[in-house]
């Protein structure tokens, strides 16, 4: 990767995490080279409790290229996509979470808050579409 890309890998982050104004939430940019492809996978750690929730995923052919798509969808996704709310807990403990989706539908929204874990890890309580504002 030369210099140049690398400057604008991180002028384009730098654009996504401005767009996204999560405050002490943090955001990860997950990169995964397959082949002539690349998949990034957007996700944020609340800080609260720690779990971390996928935002975006994008394929593309290049670190460049995903991010910009990434931040096109940013720009965009509060007009595109629903709000949900899923009220949830890990299996292990005994604390109630309320988490905040948005996405297209529901089975994406429960997407987004089982990525990377087992989905019998946690137990999903409710799931509801948030009223338009």
């Amino acid at each position: 990767m030369s210099d140049q890309e690398t400057i604008e890998i991180a002028k384009i982050q730098g654009e996504i995490e401005s767009y996204l104004n999560l405050g002490s939430t943090k955001i990860v940019f997950d990169y995964h080279e397959k082949g002539n492809q690349t998949r990034l996978d957007l996700i944020t750690v609340n800080p609260r409790h720690e779990q971390s929730f996928l935002f975006r995923s994008e394929t593309g052919y290049d670190r460049v290229d995903v991010l910009k798509k990434v931040l096109d969808y940013v720009k965009t996704f509060k007009e595109k996509d629903n709000t949900y709310t899923i009220q949830w807990a890990n299996r292990s403990e005994e604390e109630l979470h309320t988490s905040y989706f948005r996405s297209k539908d529901i089975p994406e929204a429960i997407d987004k808050l089982q990525f990377g874990r087992d989905p019998n890890s946690i137990i999903i309580f409710s799931v509801v579409l948030n009223p338009l504002s």
